[in-house]
């Protein structure tokens, strides 16, 4: 083993809870993809998986369990590639000898790389896939410069990228937010287990840029004010009693990814949720008044003095003294409970925006499109991925229900504005 590969790593602060929370309806799965212009080649993709894999030793990992927490150990054979035949983002068994907390698919044209919550977010999960299609092209005789968010698989291992960075920027003294209250939830009916659908829009991203610069607002705030319009219509479109029972605090679970405002390097989790929300009862808003909200909403926001109290927050519940000493085997009894008291009861959807995704120009032309979709949950059954590819954004409705009224409605919105969408699913 190379001095600078670890034997074992702890989970990180936010990546502690997931083991404990996983299930066949909460996956903490999430999915990354890269679309080709060509159809994917398998033997050259696990070559290009054994060249880079030891250059992400934290990913290389099997999770075990330790007296109060679980841990990963370094795993020194490698993740077999394999053909995609199920749903996306479906329940990983990681907790199973000799599996990795991630796996890469391939399905014609498309490579996908998913990643349990427990090891990393979208950022570190991004860059792995685009090292990973770096190294498969060069593999196909086509060499790329190596550019942001792509790792030199021939460079050492830096400590910065397997840090704990919540745990860097935690400061004792800041107080945490408050508890979240209670958010409405869709009344839809679930899937049956290992069913998840995904309803996937495209849209000119400079004709969608140009609708927010009419707003005043950013792609962003404009998306999440049209998603608060979508549920606001889905609730007045409700009979009188149903209406009644929806009509309540509406949260969108926001992650920020924290490495724009506290400098780190890191590949595991470094995010927190924000939640912008508007209250039903007190009337019903319209599209300017939701913009002015949302916007209001993230410029108080989004500032490192407000953030660093969710690392607060994150951070005291894993010092706890009371919390370190409970057994992981009753940890894995309470943490569901927890999880659902504290985390997603306060929300009622979620919006994760990986923002543009650009790639070597030796190769961006040569790639039609990057997805991201969101990790689905049982408390959350209707979630939102975006990422942004050269001049198209793609947006993913991922849902435990076959019920589609909040996507139609939305996609309906961007139509109304004039802006062209093209919508594809995976229902069958």
């Amino acid at each position: 083993m190379a001095a600078n590969i670890r034997r074992w790593y702890r989970l990180d602060n936010t990546g502690k809870i997931y083991p404990s929370i996983t299930s066949t309806r909460v996956s903490t799965v999430f999915r990354v993809s890269a679309t080709l212009k060509e159809k994917v080649e398998p033997v050259l993709l696990q070559s290009a998986l054994d060249n880079i894999i030891e250059r992400f030793p934290y990913f290389k990992v099997n999770l075990k369990k330790g007296l109060f927490w679980y841990y990963f150990e370094y795993a020194y054979h490698n993740p077999k590639v394999k053909k995609e035949v199920f749903y996306p983002c479906m329940f990983m068994f990681f907790k199973k000898k000799k599996t990795f907390p991630f796996r890469v698919l391939y399905y014609n044209r498309k490579i996908s790389c998913e990643f349990s919550h427990s090891i990393t977010d979208g950022t570190g999960a991004i860059a792995f896939l685009k090292t990973l299609l770096v190294e498969y092209f060069k593999l196909k005789g086509i060499q790329s410069t190596i550019s942001k968010d792509i790792l030199d698989i021939k460079s050492s291992v830096k400590q910065e990228e397997y840090e704990d960075s919540a745990h860097k920027y935690y400061k004792k003294e800041i107080p945490p937010p408050d508890v979240p209250k209670k958010a409405m939830h869709f009344p839809f009916k679930l899937n049956k287990k290992g069913e998840y659908y995904i309803i996937t829009g495209i849209l000119d991203v400079s004709q969608l840029k140009e609708k927010s610069k009419i707003y005043g607002c950013s792609i962003t705030e404009l998306l999440l004010a049209l998603y608060f319009e979508s549920i606001q219509d889905f609730v007045y479109s409700q009979d009188n009693r149903t209406r009644k029972r929806l009509k309540k605090r509406v949260v969108i679970n926001l992650p920020v990814n924290l490495r724009r405002i506290f400098p780190s390097s890191t590949m595991r989790n470094f995010f927190i949720s924000i939640t912008p929300s508007i209250d039903l009862r007190l009337g019903k808003y319209t599209r300017e008044e939701l913009i002015k909200q949302v916007k209001n909403y993230l410029e108080l926001n989004l500032n490192e003095k407000y953030l660093s109290m969710y690392i607060s927050r994150n951070v005291n519940n894993e010092k706890n003294k009371f919390i370190r000493v409970i057994p992981l085997f009753i940890k894995n009894l309470i943490m569901p409970v927890i999880y659902q008291r504290f985390g997603e009861s306060g929300y009622t959807s979620s919006i994760s925006n990986l923002g543009l995704i650009v790639m070597p120009s030796e190769i961006q032309g040569l790639i039609e499109r990057f997805e991201f979709y969101p990790p689905p949950s049982k408390g959350n059954i209707v979630k939102v991925g975006v990422a942004s590819y050269e001049d198209n954004i793609y947006i993913s409705f991922g849902r435990l229900t076959k019920n589609t009224e909040i996507e139609k409605c939305f996609f309906r919105k961007i139509k109304k504005m004039n802006i062209s969408v093209k919508v594809e699913t995976n229902l069958r």
